[in-house]
């Protein structure tokens, strides 16, 4: 049994007394270097090493022993019990856990936990933050190190939330336990590199809000004109179902509108844009890291013949390129049972595909026909936009 024991900044004084026997009789010690600076022991330690592979190597490879990691806090926690879970079967992880960052900062604060968001932007990228960034919202953040706070308040400003109070908590629960408190704009407090950040934010007039609901304003994306329209994407959106955990593939990926707002709908759900156009595979990830999705994965290629090898999806959506002969067939392909296909045209050629495949392999069909606003001289009219069929099947 490996056990994995979060430690806090009051180290051994601040854990049971079980799991201070374990660490006092463990064989092999595991954990970072500060937290086995903290412990007066015989046993063999071993530091984690760059991106922890030599750690959990060594953890499996004594799996036969008595083994302790030391974690921070909560180690299921966005912590290293969630990572060797991964690695090692459930059956050989028992995880003790103390009071962690967000438990304690949520005290300080004086913050039901259910009512923050709880993320980490230590070894993740900072714009992932962009996603929860709204008028009245708690969030709590694991820091990346001392800089951290200063782009947490720059990221702020820069969409409109200058006026968001921030908190930063150092060595929580230490000798050297300190707090800072001030706004985002002007924010200058030096801070140290071990510290967890508590923010409200609260929106100027001119500040960003991204909906929950599908369907962004097509300002918010970068693009060249390949862009599923903000009333067709929501109709997508919908058709497309996500459900979290799922995988998406966004074919055709254009500027990643489909895949991003799939992202967005659940933190768990992940999505693999195809797009073989250089500049809009960077305009993808600009638009991923704008709109809070850092992670969305991005493919070099001309489907379908790079679609071979992709992790299965749960659904695929086609934005582009279904009149390339045998694009429809090789993504059903790909489906597994229960799978979702959505496809999008404008043109009469692919519309010509989808109802070959469609009699092929069943669906259904619908016209989306959109018209907006539009000034002519004095007055207004409506004018619409390209029709758009779409194709919806679900594999049986």
């Amino acid at each position: 049994m490996i056990h994995i024991i979060g430690i806090g900044e009051d180290g051994l004084d601040g854990v049971s007394p079980v799991a201070r026997s374990l660490i006092q009789s463990a064989e092999i010690l595991v954990g970072g270097v500060r937290h086995l600076e903290m412990v007066d022991s015989p046993a063999r330690k071993i530091s984690w090493g760059v991106g922890l592979s030599h750690g959990i190597e060594e953890l499996k490879a004594n799996v036969d022993k008595h083994v302790v990691v030391l974690a921070t806090g909560e180690p299921l926690w966005f912590g290293i019990a969630t990572t060797l879970l991964n690695h090692i079967a459930r059956d050989h992880i028992h995880v003790h856990p103390t009071s962690g960052a967000f438990s304690l900062a949520a005290a300080r604060m004086g913050w039901a936990i259910p009512d923050c968001v709880c993320m980490t932007i230590h070894g993740r990228a900072l714009e992932s933050l962009n996603r929860y960034i709204a008028p009245n919202v708690k969030i709590l953040i694991l820091s990346r190190d001392g800089k951290s706070p200063r782009e947490v308040a720059d990221l702020l400003a820069k969409y409109g939330y200058g006026e968001s109070k921030i908190t930063v908590f150092e060595h929580m629960d230490g000798e050297k336990e300190n707090r800072l408190d001030g706004t985002a704009t002007g924010w200058t407090a030096q801070t140290a590199d071990l510290n967890t950040i508590a923010l409200e934010c609260v929106a100027g007039a001119q500040a960003r809000r991204l909906p929950l609901t599908a369907g962004l304003l097509d300002d918010l994306f970068e693009h060249d004109g390949q862009l599923t329209k903000r009333e067709v994407r929501a109709v997508t959106l919908s058709t497309l179902a996500p459900q979290p955990g799922e995988l998406l593939w966004d074919v055709g990926g254009g500027c990643g509108s489909i895949a991003i707002e799939w992202m967005r709908s659940h933190p768990s759900c992940r999505a693999i844009a195809i797009e073989q156009n250089d500049k809009r595979r960077s305009m993808i990830a600009h638009n991923g890291a704008s709109l809070g999705v850092p992670t969305l994965e991005i493919v070099d290629g001309r489907a379908p013949d790079c679609l071979a090898g992709l992790p299965t999806p749960d659904a695929i959506f086609v934005g582009g390129g279904i009149a390339i002969s045998g694009m429809l067939e090789t993504c059903w392909n790909a489906l597994p049972t229960g799978g979702r296909l959505v496809a999008n045209t404008v043109t009469l050629e692919a519309e010509r595909e989808m109802l070959h495949f469609q009699s092929k392999f069943g669906g259904e069909l619908t016209r989306i026909a959109i018209s907006r606003e539009e000034n002519v001289g004095r007055m207004t009219v409506m004018k619409p936009m390209a029709p758009v069929l779409q194709l919806s099947v679900v594999k049986e």
